[in-house]
């Protein structure tokens, strides 16, 4: 059985030192290992191999869970962000010891079958981190991480050890600029589209390409990754103001330093993230992504986070919570500013205050720096600048409810998940063009064969079906591309990324190959989408569904060995995270 969460956050009783407070050096896991007299010499001595002196065994051993990758941008200035960290912990009294993360990118692997691995990839990471800071018995971790899994993966691992830690962001890449428009790589896939469309000229789609992506960094729109980290500031395990510093600016590496500070006293307060991570703070969390117009693949990530903490979340709460919640962001994808706009403007912290001042976020959580998270807050304005425009003033949101909508019906009645800003119209009734695969769709698209009012039906791409629900970002963006973003309407099984948006409808539950009605949708068949009635809805008489039911054949799993054999038999149904460790 799961142990049950901690009762709630302890009041902050701040040591000068470790051995002040003997009940908590009590509970120093690796201490205990490495200062039990003879019996633990061998241990004591392979130590010293690594570089332990004398008095670094009576140090709390921190591990340093680096996801630094030269693979892609979102991970490729995480070294320097570490080397801080390690500084800064050293100097504190711990004793850092790093190991390795291992990381993919969404954009490198979009549209090709290595995006399978994507989602796969957060399972891994927190198997990973577990396994480092569990397997040596650490007395806490500092997380550093770039791409889109990097983050849930980080939080699921250290929601599940309940040993103190916080996460660290890698940071955000900066605008590419190209005739006088910022870009993000969402402009890159959305070119293609418009490019094959014949409506933009073989040089402007070079020069997007080739300027996109200036710096290392994470995507820069409030496309998954900026979500999650932004998220984590609200869930009170990240530091305040972190989540959206450019990675190559220098307040970034200063960042993870004062992070490594407030971890070493977070060990010593023995605060835990389960102390952190409750119902209360995951709706702040969640009242954050709302805000600021997050990624749709937040309701995924946040269910795994608090299945791994123990807490009681379900689909259902996000749509309360959208409800209650308005856009004050104007970010993109569907908006016109980039994450650094968004931090120079004030960032989360004024977001998350002016929530705290109208009463939609809970102010007495515990964060991981020992105070609350209205003590906090308290030096932030209750309103934002007048001179920006990136966070909308509370009287004038940008929409006075959430834009990550839970949809329900026939085709779905586990839930399902559509962001709904952006768009002309929130709803379409249309003949269904259904293909099996991402590639098939893709292929459609680009020959210019889905017209506007069709609906267009991925199927078989869900976390056992695909295995791994890849992101739906070419097919969507090539869309945009050829203008049918508020005409064509999309349904998967799969997911999308942070950077889609238009009439899209992802997380479709039970998927395709558990035999979910998605799997039983004919061409030509009438598909409803409204996201204001919140229902999606096959429009075929029951009893017609019934007998294509009887028809229907489970295919052949497309992986049986590997990775992804195992991550399809072990996997739940995303309206309960994706997650791979579900009890029974």
């Amino acid at each position: 059985m799961r142990p049950a969460p901690d009762p709630g956050p302890r009041a902050p009783v701040i040591p000068d030192t470790f051995q002040e407070h003997g009940d908590i050096m009590a509970d120093n896991r690796r201490s205990r290992l490495i200062t039990a007299g003879d019996a633990r010499s061998p241990n004591r001595a392979m130590l010293r191999a690594v570089g332990f002196k004398d008095g670094d065994f009576d140090k709390p051993i921190i591990g340093v869970a680096n996801g630094h990758s030269t693979m892609n941008p979102c991970n490729a200035g995480i070294q320097p962000l570490v080397d801080s960290a390690i500084d800064a912990l050293s100097r504190t009294g711990a004793k850092p010891q790093m190991f390795g993360v291992p990381t993919i990118t969404d954009g490198i692997g979009m549209g090709t079958e290595a995006m399978k691995y994507s989602l796969v990839s957060r399972e891994v990471i927190a198997d990973a981190i577990e396994t480092s800071v569990n397997g040596q018995a650490m007395d806490g971790v500092l997380v550093v991480g770039g791409c889109d899994k990097n983050m849930p993966g980080g939080m699921m691992a250290m929601a599940r050890m309940n040993v103190p830690g916080i996460y660290v962001y890698g940071g955000t890449i900066k605008p590419g600029r190209w005739k006088g428009q910022d870009l993000t790589v969402v402009s890159v896939f959305e070119a293609v589209g418009a490019h094959a469309a014949g409506t933009m000229s073989r040089k402007d789609f070079v020069g997007i390409e080739k300027n996109a992506c200036p710096t290392v960094g994470a995507c820069g729109g409030m496309f998954t990754a900026n979500t999650m980290s932004s998220s984590f500031e609200a869930l009170g395990m990240s530091l305040l103001g972190s989540s959206q510093m450019a990675s190559p600016d220098p307040e970034k590496a200063d960042s993870a330093a004062a992070s490594a500070r407030v971890l070493v006293n977070a060990v010593k307060l023995n605060l835990r993230p389960r102390d952190i991570i409750t119902r209360k703070s995951i709706e702040n969390a969640v009242s954050l992504i709302m805000a600021t117009g997050g990624s749709t693949n937040a309701v995924l990530h946040y269910l795994a986070i608090a299945s791994a903490a123990g807490v009681r979340w379900t689909i259902d709460d996000f749509e309360r919570v959208r409800r209650k919640v308005p856009v004050l962001c104007d970010l993109k994808p569907s908006g016109r500013f980039v994450a650094v706009d968004f931090h120079r403007a004030g960032g989360v912290p004024q977001v998350l205050k002016m929530l705290l001042a109208n009463g939609l976020l809970h102010g007495d959580c515990m964060t991981i720096t020992g105070r609350t998270m209205a003590e906090e807050l308290k030096s932030v304005p209750a309103k934002p600048r007048a001179d920006q425009e990136v966070i909308r003033q509370w009287n004038n949101p940008l929409y006075k409810e959430g834009h990550l909508a839970i949809l329900k019906g026939n085709l779905s009645p586990e839930g399902c998940v559509a962001k709904i800003t952006g768009l002309k119209s929130t709803s379409i009734t249309g003949p269904a063009r259904v293909f099996d695969s991402e590639p098939d769709c893709m292929k459609a698209i680009m020959a210019k064969k889905i017209k506007p009012g069709d609906v267009v039906v991925i199927r078989y791409e869900g976390p056992k079906g695909g295995p791994g629900m890849q992101e739906m970002l070419a097919p969507t963006s090539a869309l945009i591309g050829q203008g049918l973003g508020d005409s064509v309407g999309l349904i998967t099984d799969g997911r999308f990324s942070g950077g889609t948006w238009g009439m899209v409808v992802g997380h479709v539950a039970p998927e395709a190959y558990e035999g979910g009605v998605i799997a039983l949708v004919k061409e030509g068949d009438s598909i409803s989408i409204s996201a204001e009635k919140r229902l999606i809805r096959l429009n075929v008489p029951a009893k017609e569904i019934a007998a294509r039911r009887k028809k229907w054949k489970q295919p052949k799993p497309r992986y049986t060995k590997g990775l992804l054999g195992k991550y399809a038999r072990l996997v739940s149904t995303a309206s309960l995270g994706a997650v791979t460790d579900l009890e029974d």
